[in-house]
């Protein structure tokens, strides 16, 4: 086979695994969302919405652990270094809206105003960038600390999550290069 049909052969092969993952983010990401709007929480009350953000944050941490294992035996490394990284900000902020739906629940008076699912989503986008335009606050000690430890997370999640990533990214890589 001449070098030009191996190319080619490659850029297929390549453009096939970034369709099949952009189809597994987007099909993820469609699950994850449904699942929020979808499942009754009224049944995690009882758990308490603290109980369910820090086993929520273990959960995360597993998910991180197994994307860099698959991260580091995919073919493309790259790739599936993008696919991690969009299904655990997913979940993430999932994790998060959860919480305020289920704070606000249990403690009405947590925020300036009842949390809808659709409001705690975008309660907690609007942490994550930190743009807090005001129109939801939290009013409550408690609602203030899980707000604190999003932020916290925000922050080791984008500093060492990222990383984490990317230097999987990197072995994997390394481990394909043609010596």
């Amino acid at each position: 086979m001449d070098p030009q049909s191996q190319n080619h052969s490659g850029d297929k092969r390549r453009r096939r695994a970034a369709l099949a993952s952009a189809t597994r983010i987007v099909l993820t990401t469609i699950v994850l969302v449904a699942a929020y709007f979808l499942l009754p929480f009224q049944h995690l009350d009882t758990l308490g919405p603290i109980l369910g953000l820090l086993a929520g944050l273990v959960l995360v941490v597993v998910l991180i652990v197994w994307q860099t294992k698959r991260i580091l035996a995919a073919d493309y490394p790259a790739l599936r270094g993008i696919e991690a990284l969009a299904v655990i900000s997913v979940a993430f902020i999932l994790l998060f809206a959860t919480t305020y739906v289920l704070t606000s629940a249990v403690a009405p008076d947590s925020f300036t105003t009842p949390l809808t699912r659709v409001d705690a989503l975008y309660f907690t986008v609007t942490v994550l960038g930190t743009v807090g335009f005001g129109d939801i606050a939290a009013a409550s000690q408690g609602a203030r600390i899980i707000v604190t430890v999003q932020i916290l997370a925000d922050i080791a999640l984008i500093g060492a999550g990222v990383r984490v990533v990317v230097a999987a990214i990197q072995r994997g890589r390394a481990a394909r290069a043609p010596e």
